[in-house]
């Protein structure tokens, strides 16, 4: 998983790539806590084992066909400049698939991304404070992308685009646009 010219400041300069994770935001958080991380630096996973959703449920991967990703930020900010932000993420989200493809997206508040009432996309945000500020905030986020096998009756209630929209699209090109808009947005948010 490459980003060839992306236009960021930090976001998305160095991704880690796995194959297989358990999950991408345990990892992100293991390496913080022993510094081996740099902010917005991209944990990518081709497959987790134990993707995280929130409260604690399962978030399933499949194989080289979703995006699967966790990142660390830094914003040592008032808690409350932050307190949209998984709302913010998913909108930045919903507008990179709109620019690239047209396509419109809701959000389920507060971090699901949906169509037609299935889910296509999930936003995990854990974050840290310290008094009255946000010291980091660790964003896990997986989308799906061209996934066409749901296990069991996953297929009853998630989606992907492919199956919505019967053609491959680019991973590479979402989350790059994804991470584009989403640092603008971002940097905004806490230089006011």
């Amino acid at each position: 998983m490459e980003l060839n010219n992306i236009k960021t400041k930090f976001l998305g300069k160095v991704i880690k790539y796995f194959e297989v994770l358990p999950s991408t935001q345990s990892y992100v958080k293991e390496l913080d806590k022993n510094n081996k991380i740099e902010e917005g630096e991209i944990v990518f996973a081709e497959r987790q084992t134990a993707g995280i959703g929130t409260h604690s449920r399962k978030w399933y991967t499949g194989k080289k066909d979703n995006l699967a990703f966790s990142f660390v930020i830094y914003p040592n900010c008032n808690i409350k400049k932050l307190d949209n932000l998984t709302l913010i993420i998913a909108e930045s989200f919903i507008q990179a698939i709109r620019e690239l493809y047209l396509i419109t997206l809701e959000i389920k508040v507060p971090n699901d991304i949906v169509f037609k009432n299935k889910k296509m996309g999930g936003i995990l945000t854990e974050s840290i404070t310290e008094g009255e500020k946000t010291k980091k905030v660790f964003i896990g986020i997986g989308f799906n992308v061209n996934e066409n096998n749901f296990p069991g009756n996953l297929g009853e209630i998630a989606t992907s685009l492919k199956r919505e929209f019967k053609a491959d699209f680019s991973r590479e090109d979402i989350l790059g646009k994804f991470l584009e808009i989403f640092e603008k947005r971002y940097l905004e948010l806490i230089e006011r």
